[in-house]
């Protein structure tokens, strides 16, 4: 394999020696879905969205077919401030109530989506936003939490019940990338706000993805001394969380890497969304650039 220089990855995707060296990962993974979450400090950085939307239309050129399922956390916490609407939290997870699950509604599946599809389409890729409830892509039920040995009521916080990828499959043989806001309904007909990484994840094993890739504010698992650990099995996943090595907001982002390969995804990966074509540096080289999760 050739030396590559990194800097600048664009350029290298589009020289001659890009194609010999990238080739078998193309024709490894055309026609495979890769579920690509969406979310942390590359969605609120305008060039690392613009980034991110180039990115998505060259994976759909080469073969490709990317699932973008998003987040939009700091956005709703801006909206909800100026209408004055606090906000409580348990564990991670946003309590909601039925004034708050409007206003998430309302950034998850209109302003996030739109800017995320309008800014793929302006590169030249072709992109359709969803939210959960279009063709009962997501069916959810209430989010369960024993917090002390007591049911804590989350209030709207659902988790994927049901994942129907109809709707998925018939933009993707149009040619269209799927933009999904997580937000879902069950069948009490009410509205739930799904965490944008456990959506993903049920996503990823509907589809029979062969990646995962959840875009995070870290370059991916660290060991004790702040080294990336490049791969990952289950059982090292569990070991290194019962030391202590994994904790904190880490622990729900590599469950939902678990449940993914558990379900049939042939790999997940966390890597960094603040370096520009981390997708692409982690699909189309040999080392790739996060932490690699296997069911092992």
């Amino acid at each position: 394999m050739s030396q590559i220089n990194y800097t600048d990855t664009k350029h290298w995707l589009r020289t001659a020696r890009t194609l010999t060296d990238a080739l078998p990962y193309m024709q490894k993974y055309a026609g495979r879905r890769f579920v690509i979450k969406f979310g942390g400090h590359a969605m609120v950085d305008a060039e690392l969205s613009r980034v991110f939307a180039e990115d998505i239309t060259l994976l759909r050129q080469v073969g490709i077919l990317p699932i973008v399922v998003h987040g939009g956390g700091p956005q709703i916490n801006q909206m909800l401030k100026r209408l004055n609407i606090e906000s409580t939290f348990v564990d991670g997870l946003r309590v909601t109530d039925a004034a708050t699950v409007e206003v998430v509604e309302m950034i998850l599946t209109g302003s996030i989506n739109k800017q995320i599809v309008a800014a793929i389409n302006a590169e030249g890729g072709h992109a359709v936003g969803l939210s959960g409830k279009d063709d009962n892509l997501l069916l959810a039920k209430p989010a369960q939490l024993v917090k002390d040995g007591k049911q804590v009521d989350l209030g709207f916080v659902g988790e994927p019940d049901k994942v129907n990828p109809r709707i998925i499959t018939n933009l993707e043989q149009a040619g269209i990338v799927p933009v999904i806001a997580p937000v879902g309904f069950g069948p009490d007909g009410k509205t739930y706000n799904i965490n944008a990484d456990t959506a993903a994840g049920a996503i990823a094993g509907a589809v029979g993805a062969a990646r995962l890739l959840a875009l995070t504010d870290v370059p991916g698992v660290l060991d004790k001394n702040g080294q990336l650990i490049p791969d990952l099995t289950a059982s090292q996943v569990r070991a290194l969380a019962a030391d202590g090595t994994i904790s904190g907001g880490m622990i729900p982002k590599l469950e939902t890497c678990l449940m993914a390969v558990e379900r049939g995804v042939e790999a997940a990966v966390i890597l960094d969304g603040r370096v520009p074509h981390s997708m692409l540096l982690e699909i189309f080289t040999p080392q790739g650039v996060g932490t690699l999760i296997t069911k092992g």
